[in-house]
């Protein structure tokens, strides 16, 4: 990287990077550092009768230089500390360099180091460590952003959503409460886990790379296998593996692990997502309800210590069980006024087109998908305490088992939560000749040209055939419940590297094409320090005054180039006016 594509800041930290290597300071050492506290703990373990010696690491956030004493703040992985450093206690020797150079000039807020001293309290009755060593353990070259305040105003505030996920490591840095949120996601996920292993379930891993994507009704990225020199599908559900795994025998399992579709992204969704699959033999989808509420009730509770999570709004979601339980259809008529109950396909797509007044419905459409949609415009968003929404017709519900008293039903529910679908859960269908049938009807579907339809999977059916317990099968998004168990309102919150469209980077034009008119490379980056990023960009320069340009940059970099003459210059315009 040429000097110039750095900021001022930039290449002055590369300036004390090489400082401290000539004073014989390796700014990157390998050996381990032996930390034996944390911010938190000193704090909280504090004794004023007592001086406790310390070794503790971390991120310097701050200093405050007052002469032969000063006061830093190092952030580690548990929170802040104050830093009291004397420049006589750092260095009772005649060499006072590593205050008066190193610590006062050559380090920067970002660099991470490590401290030896003894925890006590100042006078304004804060506790902090008394520095009695410092070693630098990694320079940082890039700056943080550092939040200034003016009349109470935020300056240079780390608040913009698209950088805040593209960079999540400074994120995490300088955002207070961002790392708390990532805690939870683990408390959730380990919560779960707990759960499920303790009522004797195996957790298990199937192949994300498949041959044919099944499972749910979604639009699959698809790859291409080298090896075998075959298309394959990322995966869009777990279910149809775990299932084989009932048949095998196993009493219950899950799978916690990424699912990939190939559809849209919003504040609600993300292509590459974690899913939780849990299925059961010997159980129903009223067992799988009242497990589910348990479930949820146990993990709220563990990560905000009761079952309710508040929103900032004042907006209360309960998990305490039991939850309310609601037939789709019987939903649908409350929301929309309209009876969709023994309908047909076009019937239905008359009511949603000519009474609803929706848009975007063509006749690809099955009587699944127009259901859905009805329900997902007018009904789901309304959910906002957790509710089961059961009994869905037989074309929205391909792998589910007939409703055993309610004909062109299935034995299904989805949880809603805060206007969202949470969970998806059936009585699973065990029938092979029944789940073959169901198939071909969704090859229908996709002749008709819904991308989305499922594909037969006649291994899956071969399993099936050599019998598979009644069964229940639940599938969580975890995404959207740690976005429930930490009321976030953007998925891009919750998941530390989400899917993002490319960096926009500054056109420029390449050295190569810049050589083409008479530039040599070395002008080229100081045409760009100067603003001149395209070709195009100096056409309508003067040729004095583009040479005064260039040349202050020479000058205040100290670079030491030739300054090229007039002459020169006025042939790279005339090239760039060619």
């Amino acid at each position: 990287m040429n000097i110039l594509e750095l900021s001022e800041q930039e290449i002055g930290r590369r300036q004390s990077l090489q400082t401290l290597r000539d004073m014989g300071i390796n700014p990157y050492p390998a050996e381990e550092f032996p930390v034996d506290a944390w911010s938190d703990d000193i704090k909280a373990n504090f004794n004023d009768g007592e001086k406790r010696e310390v070794t503790i690491a971390g991120r310097l956030m701050g200093k405050r230089i007052m002469g032969k004493a000063s006061f830093a703040e190092l952030q580690d992985s548990k929170g802040r500390i104050q830093l009291y450093i004397s420049r006589d206690d750092l260095c009772p020797g005649e060499d006072k360099d590593m205050y008066n150079k190193v610590f006062k000039k050559l380090l920067d807020i970002g660099d991470i180091i490590g401290v030896h001293g003894y925890v006590f309290r100042t006078q304004m009755g804060e506790i902090s460590v008394h520095v009695e060593s410092i070693k630098l353990l990694s320079k940082s070259l890039k700056p943080l952003p550092v939040v200034k305040y003016k009349d109470g105003v935020a300056y240079d505030k780390f608040d913009d959503p698209e950088q805040r996920a593209r960079q999540r490591y400074v994120d995490l840095i300088v955002n207070d409460g961002v790392k708390e949120t990532f805690l939870k996601r683990a408390t959730v996920l380990r919560t779960m886990r707990k759960f499920f292993d303790e009522h004797g379930y195996t957790e298990v891993e199937t192949p994300i790379l498949q041959n044919i994507p099944g499972g749910a009704s979604a639009k699959p990225f698809i790859t291409h296998f080298n090896a075998l020199n075959i298309d394959m599908y990322m995966r869009i559900a777990t279910e149809l593996y775990l299932k084989r795994l009932i048949v095998g025998g196993f009493e219950g399992v899950y799978e916690i692990g990424k699912n990939f579709r190939n559809e849209g992204m919003d504040r609600f969704h993300n292509p590459e997502f974690t899913c939780m699959e849990l299925y059961v033999p010997y159980k129903d989808y009223n067992w799988m309800m009242t497990f589910t509420e348990q479930l949820l009730e146990t993990i709220c509770v563990a990560v905000n210590g009761k079952p309710e999570v508040e929103y900032p709004d004042g907006k209360v979601v309960s998990f305490k069980a039991p939850f309310k339980r609601l037939p789709i259809l019987d939903a649908i008529k409350e929301k929309t006024g309209f009876d969709l109950d023994c309908k047909s396909e076009e019937e239905i797509r008359d009511i949603a087109v000519n009474k609803l007044k929706m848009e975007g419905i063509d006749d690809s459409f099955g009587k699944g998908k127009l259901i859905d949609e009805i329900f997902g415009e007018f009904c789901e968003g309304t959910f906002i305490q957790p509710t089961f929404i059961t009994d869905y017709p037989v074309e929205m519900s391909p792998l589910t088992k007939m409703h055993r008293s309610k004909p062109g039903l299935t034995e299904r529910f989805e949880l809603m939560v805060n206007g969202k679908e949470l969970a998806n859960a059936y009585s699973e269908l065990n029938d092979p000749i029944d789940q073959e049938q169901r198939f071909i009807d969704q090859m229908k579907l996709a002749d008709k040209g819904d991308d989305e339809a499922m594909i037969i999977d006649h291994d899956f059916l071969r399993a099936l055939q050599y019998g598979m317990p009644p069964t229940s099968g639940i599938g969580i998004g975890i995404d959207r419940l740690v976005m429930l168990m930490t009321a976030k309102e953007n998925i891009q919150e919750i998941m530390l590297f989400p899917q993002l469209k490319p960096e926009v980077k500054i056109p420029q034009s390449s050295v190569q094409e810049w050589a083409k008119i008479g530039v040599p490379e070395n002008w080229v980056y100081v045409l760009r320090k100067a603003g001149f990023n395209l070709i195009a960009d100096i056409k309508d320069q003067k040729a004095q005054g583009l040479q005064q340009k260039i040349g202050e940059i020479n000058k205040k970099y100290k670079l030491g180039y030739e300054k090229p003459g007039v002459e020169d210059i006025q042939k790279w315009i005339d090239g760039a006016k060619a």
